[in-house]
């Protein structure tokens, strides 16, 4: 069985590679830029929405990453970036696991009073929303 190659280049490359259609893109400069364009803001537009999302309960850092997963697909920065974030969560991660239980409880329960102290500074700023029952 013939050995299988690494690939030695970026996304960019291996994306290039399975989208047929982005050969065609680059065919007419006009609709290159028009999807560079497109691809960058709507990737942008994914990760302001992630990083407003985050001190909410739910996916702010999914939806971060998957805003910086859509713009590595044409710009390398952005693969740096998102590489760079990867090795960061994953060594949090490994670092958390390596801790106590006491620990990993503490790191929860200060989640959760950053989340509760976000809730709090949003009814105090804004007001209680009217669908919230009241008492």
């Amino acid at each position: 069985m013939p050995e299988r190659e690494e690939p030695d280049g970026t996304v960019l490359d291996e994306v290039a590679e399975r989208l047929g259609f982005r050969a065609f893109f680059a065919k007419h400069a006009w609709l290159d830029v028009t999807y560079r364009v497109t691809v960058g803001v709507l990737g942008a537009a994914i990760v302001v929405l992630g990083f407003i999302l985050i001190p909410l309960p739910g996916p702010g850092w999914l939806i971060v990453f998957a805003g910086l997963a859509l713009l590595s697909t044409e710009f390398a920065w952005a693969e740096r970036l998102l590489n760079y974030a990867r090795r960061k969560v994953h060594g949090w991660t490994q670092w958390v696991t390596h801790q106590s239980l006491f620990v990993r409880g503490l790191i929860g329960f200060v989640g959760l009073l950053f989340t509760a102290g976000m809730i709090l500074a949003y009814d105090v700023v804004i007001g209680v929303p009217s669908w919230v029952p009241v008492l």
